[in-house]
């Protein structure tokens, strides 16, 4: 194998042999920038010193990362020159402008599929700069990009995708043409006929229903950009070399066994920031920051200050608004609840509000709101979520149910309420209620102050004993797994072992 790259991949000065160079295509937003960060830290981490490592992302992005977060200092700092971020142009302008998931899509792929391109030369050297070239070896891209197929056989490297969404919700995307064929799609997107079940998803015929496929899905249109990408990508999902997953065997096994039939090549490797933890940083609770906001440290003094298992902790992540009166129906129900809470509400997460709803404007608040916010409540505008989830205090997650904060929530045995925007979120909220019995679904047309209050009550009150053994029994599974000899911790050295030797077919 190591021949047949040697021969394939040449340039200017004719070099006849390659040492392992990886380059990451991540797409362009929080949660795949933090997973493929971690995974470039564990690859340079454990493998030998001969391995490069080439991150490639939007000047947006990185701007970001210089302003927020230790990575980009770090990484240089501790790595060089093994190490570095190759930056191209979104297309969107300054930064102020806004940045839409299924855009920088498109447009991403348009660049990597254009002869020529900036892009298309950092991929197949690693670098757009001539004194920097050297050849790659291997690339490890976001599933989404389903293109990557094409520029990897044209540059005659292995391609091993990352889908940084869960198995759960991948294997839903693969069953799309099924679920067409079938007819359980389209549907009309109407209340009554939500809950209907979807018997088309094999593994999953207990539990699905309408309203938990991915939001694309909903009013289905197959003009849709999104919709397009997710059926371009099982399309070209088995002609990758291997695929990534951050999940591991304990928790998704049952849905291995359908994705291990179009790629017998998985390398389940999650959770993948525990497994960076348990290998690199034992000796620190703090985590490494991969942020694109200003992270306010100041809520980590306030939960010192609670008692243990009290705070309910509020996030939406980083994609998702809400509007204002959805804002104002969280914010009563929480209040009537009588629980603490910390709530992150970052900046531009309200949509159609007339004045800005943050800490310093509570004046502008219903006085019940006010004075219970500051009774048992902290209000931040982002928060370091990974050491405020292990925090002795936090008791419920309230979470948009993303692939990340699913997975940091059962690292430490913390149950959730499940409120889901779009994407791969729905599947997840339906699995973490109905599957692993660990957090409770809130219908996301529902959100009204009588069901937020009621929800909470029950997950942080009366069956918090139940939702915290059970929340506690999968993040002892998840312990094991990044454990020496344990299902995921094996599976990063199989991926590594790969990179290394480069024993990718192709």
């Amino acid at each position: 194998m190591e021949d047949h790259l040697t021969k394939s991949i040449t340039h200017s000065n004719n070099i006849t042999t390659i040492s392992p160079h990886v380059v990451i295509f991540p797409l362009p937003i929080q949660g795949p920038i933090n997973c493929m960060l971690k995974l470039a830290n564990l690859i340079l981490s454990l493998s030998p010193a001969t391995v490069s490592v080439t991150f490639v992302t939007t000047d947006f992005i990185h701007r970001r990362l210089l302003l927020h977060s230790n990575t980009a200092a770090r990484l240089a700092h501790d790595y060089r020159p093994r190490f570095r971020f190759e930056t191209v142009h979104d297309g969107f302008g300054p930064d102020e402008n806004p940045r839409n998931v299924s855009l920088l899509t498109m447009s991403l792929e348009a660049q990597a599929q254009a002869e020529g391109s900036r892009l298309r030369e950092v991929l197949g050297f690693g670098s757009a700069e001539d004194e920097m070239k050297k050849p790659v070896s291997c690339i490890i891209a976001e599933g989404l990009y389903g293109c990557m197929v094409d520029v990897a056989k044209e540059l005659r490297v292995p391609l091993v995708y990352f889908d940084t969404c869960s198995p759960c919700c991948l294997w839903t995307y693969f069953c799309i043409p099924n679920l067409l064929k079938v007819v359980d799609l389209p549907f009309q997107d109407d209340e009554e006929g939500l809950d209907a079940s979807i018997t088309s998803v094999p593994g999953m015929e207990t539990y699905l229903r309408r309203r938990d496929l991915p939001s694309f899905c909903h009013a289905y249109d197959p003009n849709n950009p999104v919709i397009q990408l997710v059926l371009k990508e099982a399309q070209e999902f088995p002609k990758a070399q291997g695929h990534i997953l951050n999940t591991f065997d304990e928790l998704e096994g049952d849905y291995f066994a359908h994705i291990r039939a179009l790629c017998p090549n998985l390398y389940n490797i999650g959770p993948l920031h525990l497994n960076l933890k348990s290998r690199i940083q034992q000796e620190t609770t703090k985590s490494i920051s991969n942020s694109l906001w200003q992270e306010d440290r100041s809520c980590l003094a306030w939960l010192d200050a609670q008692p243990p298992k009290s705070v309910l902790f509020v996030s939406i992540g980083s994609l998702a608004s809400m509007t204002k009166d959805q804002l104002m129906e969280i914010w009563h129900g929480l209040i009537n609840s009588k629980s603490r809470f910390l709530w992150v509400r970052r900046p531009g997460s309200i949509i159609n509000k007339d004045e800005d709803t943050s800490q310093d404007d509570l004046e502008m608040i219903p006085d019940d709101l006010v004075e219970g916010t500051k009774k048992r409540g902290c209000i931040v505008s982002w928060a370091p979520q990974e050491e405020v989830l292990a925090h002795g205090a936090i008791g419920g997650f309230l979470t948009h149910c993303g692939w990340n904060s699913t997975l940091e929530s059962i690292v430490e045995g913390v149950p959730m309420i499940c409120w889901p925007f779009y994407v791969d979120q729905q599947v997840n909220s339906r699995v973490v209620s109905e599957v692993w019995k660990i957090g409770l679904d809130m219908n996301k047309d529902n959100c009204t102050r009588v069901v937020v209050e009621e929800l909470i009550k029950e997950l942080m009150e009366t069956r918090r004993d139940e939702f915290s053994k059970r929340a506690d029994k999968m993040a002892k599974l998840a312990a094991q797994a990044v454990a020496e000899d344990g299902s995921s911790y094996n599976s990063l050295n199989h991926l590594i072992d790969d990179i290394v030797s480069m024993r990718f077919s192709i």
